[in-house]
């Protein structure tokens, strides 16, 4: 008797590795904390204790009542960490979203157009992606002031050739197939197909390079807040924090010490997520 041989089937997509596991665990709880504690509690940031200024964290010298340890001022650094992780991720979001409706729109655009208005768009790409964005932002910043709706703006300038030159060359090939060939044969206007038909098939992939572009306007916004032309107080993000402990290295390391660890915890663990989730698509 022949022995029946039962192939096992084979899974499309990858199970997601331990560090990308990790990595949505992380994100979570940052989102859970960030949007839960305010509303349970009443921290205050601005709250100044000066008995109980450069409280070390606990487990080097401090107690468990400011486990992350206060600042010249007294105020804790849990909470402050808090709230500048709320207005960090919000400015990083916010920004995001922006960066993809203007790329995004604008290589759709110069795909639908083509000629001279593609050449033009596509040369407004080229230049964005030469031009260290750090520099227009810092002159940007420096004229304008410091208002948070232009930050955020400004913020969302960046990274918008890459949804542009994505989208760009995506909608070219979406409208060589046959369902886009189908419906503009039939007299559909452009504007439906784009948004219901061409929009939703290259959304996988805009949203794959938006976790890429997101953890870098979180390094964009540190460093121009670092600079002391991000956010300004009473407000705090994780770059002013950073920016205000380097003043203290040596009398109180903590200040800056744990602003940077959630910069970097926070940076790693969405780029992470974006190459797992970039790596799925690729094998669809």
């Amino acid at each position: 008797m022949s022995a029946i041989v039962t192939e096992k089937p084979v899974r499309r997509f990858p199970g997601m590795p331990i560090a990308a596991q990790l990595s949505v665990l992380f994100l979570v709880g940052c989102l859970s904390l960030v949007i839960i504690l305010p509303m349970v509690s009443t921290m205050n940031t601005t709250s100044v204790n000066l008995l109980a200024r450069l409280k070390p964290p606990a487990g080097f010298g401090g107690t468990w009542a400011h486990f992350l340890g206060t600042d010249d001022l007294g105020r804790d650094i849990f909470i402050r960490l808090v709230s500048s992780l709320r207005t960090s991720l919000a400015l990083a979001l916010g920004a995001t979203v922006i960066s993809a409706i203007i790329g995004t729109t604008i290589g759709i655009l110069a795909a639908h157009f083509r000629g001279w208005v593609d050449q033009l768009i596509v040369a407004a790409i080229d230049t964005q992606a030469s031009v260290p964005f750090i520099i227009v932002s810092l002159t940007l910043t420096a004229f304008f002031g410091n208002n948070i709706v232009l930050f955020i703006f400004i913020l969302g300038l960046f990274g918008w050739e890459r949804f542009a030159r994505l989208s760009r060359a995506m909608t070219l090939a979406s409208r060589g197939r046959g369902y886009v060939l189908a419906m503009t044969t039939l007299g559909f206007p452009w504007s439906r197909i784009y948004l219901r038909h061409v929009l939703p098939n290259i959304a996988s992939t805009l949203l794959v390079t938006a976790t890429i572009n997101f953890p870098e306007v979180i390094l964009l916004e540190t460093s121009l807040s670092f600079l002391g032309l991000g956010i300004q107080p009473p407000m705090s993000s994780l770059g002013n924090m950073l920016g205000f402990g380097r003043s203290y290295l040596l009398t109180g390391w903590w200040i800056a010490v744990v602003p940077g660890i959630a910069i970097f915890l926070c940076t790693l663990t969405v780029s992470i997520i974006g190459d797992w989730a970039r790596n799925v698509i690729g094998r669809a």
